[in-house]
């Protein structure tokens, strides 16, 4: 069977945006999905994405999904063509259900799962939901929201609100994804999380072919180790993390304020023999 028509959904929607939590915006869409569809579950993905970069958001969510059951509905509005011609799509992958817009923020899921369905929301599906006016800045509102409350009700499939497209034609990725040889593996710091730690693009199991991996970074190398503890405080470190991927940290303190690294810097790792 198709992954259009299935899996069952869950009833769980997860929210990803751009919108912190500065007003009214995260509130007012659960209370539209809440209104559409009052057994929903909706979940705080994150609200703490940096302001109009969709390449954070989906990082997060092509790492975070899994942790959910089948069936749930991810949404994700980081959106700053909100209002013009850009198209929203709904991907289907691994038995979840994905609705962004088409800005590059799902295309490195799709890279990743060679299976994905994708369809282009289309104004006759909106229609079908009964939505015939949309404000020009919230879409998350107008769109997104009663969208996702009826896929998560079941009372609609994503091919009976548009058109199927491939998968080859979403937008391409803002970050490009790692490069490997056998020498090293390059990628970019993605996101920094609370506690000032530089997340990068990089798989750990894209290390796997050094003895001893060295990270560097702007001017700066680190050791590769497991866990945070094994610094004194203060000092730098690369590990692996909870998501599998590789992050420069410093052992109680933030690596992205001692550093100056920000998002979009480069990461070289290579062989410490070498």
């Amino acid at each position: 069977m198709s992954q259009m028509a299935g899996p069952e959904p869950s009833g769980i929607i997860t929210l990803t945006t751009d919108f912190g939590h500065q007003g009214p915006f995260v509130g007012v869409m659960k209370g539209r999905i809440l209104g559409r569809f009052p057994g929903a579950r909706v979940i705080d993905l994150t609200h703490e994405i940096l302001v109009h970069w969709p390449a954070e958001a989906g990082f997060w969510l092509m790492r975070a999904f899994a942790y959910f059951p089948p069936g749930t509905v991810h949404v994700a509005v980081v959106d700053p063509g909100v209002g013009t011609a850009r198209d929203i799509v709904m991907v289907c992958a691994a038995g979840h259900l994905f609705v962004a817009p088409d800005n590059g923020l799902l295309a490195p899921l799709v890279v990743r799962h060679r299976d994905a369905e994708v369809v282009r929301l289309r104004p006759e599906g909106l229609a079908r939901l009964g939505i015939s006016r949309a404000s020009a800045t919230f879409h998350g509102r107008d769109i997104f929201a009663p969208v996702a409350a009826d896929l998560a009700a079941g009372r609609s499939r994503p091919a009976e609100l548009g058109e199927r497209a491939a998968a080859d034609s979403l937008m391409p990725a803002w970050v490009d994804e790692p490069t490997a040889d056998a020498a090293s593996v390059s990628g970019v710091v993605i996101t920094i999380d609370h506690f000032g730690n530089l997340i990068t693009n990089i798989d750990g199991t894209l290390l796997e072919r050094f003895r001893l991996p060295l990270v560097r970074s702007g001017h700066h190398a680190f050791p590769l180790l497991r866990t945070y503890a094994d610094r004194q405080p203060g000092e730098y470190l690369a590990l692996i993390n909870s998501f599998g991927v590789l992050e420069i940290a410093r052992a109680e303190q933030s690596a992205a304020e001692g550093l100056g690294l920000g998002r979009g810097a480069p990461v070289t790792v290579r062989d410490r023999s070498e």
